[in-house]
């Protein structure tokens, strides 16, 4: 099938792949858009993938004080190089995470950072809410593994999703930073403060 340099370059701008990519990606899909903007993300990802594995020890310490002053935050996020760290995309993936921390108050990074004491008492409220309601059998299960993704997604900064575009978790937001930058991207730590809290 011939592809035209007018659909590269269409696809090119949507995805910012490069040329070769979006030609490759238009081909394996018959042309179709939707199908090769979907594949030229899978392929991102499994890219993102392949890189977590890597040492990640330059980086940035990223800030943001909200425009009241009563909540700022500071956050480590690490790459491989300080070339890919001073990068305007590296720059803007660290401001997003640091402002979107100010307005949704994670607690920990992943879901392994929570403790087993904290998800232990959190699961055995879900269990008697369940219970409470009515439930029983693989009903309890079902709701205490519904309520155990939501507290994740309450407390834990890569599950959540992002706070100006909820149809991406801050998890998608590193894999593609690591797509489109070509380094694996990790985040460190982050403290947030806020004004007369404990």
């Amino acid at each position: 099938m011939e592809i035209s340099a007018k659909t590269i370059k269409e696809l090119r701008e949507a995805t910012g792949a490069g040329v070769l990519d979006c030609r490759k990606a238009l081909e394996q899909t018959g042309g179709d858009m939707d199908k090769a903007k979907a594949w030229l993300k899978d392929k991102g990802l499994a890219s993102a993938a392949k890189k977590a594995d890597r040492a990640a020890k330059d980086g940035l310490i990223g800030s943001y004080i909200h425009h009241n002053h009563r909540v700022a935050v500071l956050i480590e996020i690490n790459c491989e190089t300080d070339f890919v760290a001073r990068t305007e995309g590296f720059k803007t993936l660290t401001q997003s995470i640091a402002k979107h921390i100010a307005m949704a108050n994670p607690k920990y990074i992943k879901t392994d950072d929570v403790p087993a004491a904290v998800l232990e008492e959190a699961q055995k409220g879900f269990r008697e809410e369940a219970l409470v309601a009515g439930k029983s059998g693989e009903e309890v299960d079902a709701a205490i593994a519904k309520k155990t993704g939501k507290f994740y997604e309450d407390n834990c900064l890569l599950a959540q999703p992002y706070v100006l575009n909820d149809k991406q978790t801050i998890e998608d937001m590193i894999k593609q930073g690591i797509s489109d930058l070509k380094e694996n991207i990790v985040i460190r730590r982050f403290v947030r403060y806020e004004l007369g809290a404990e």
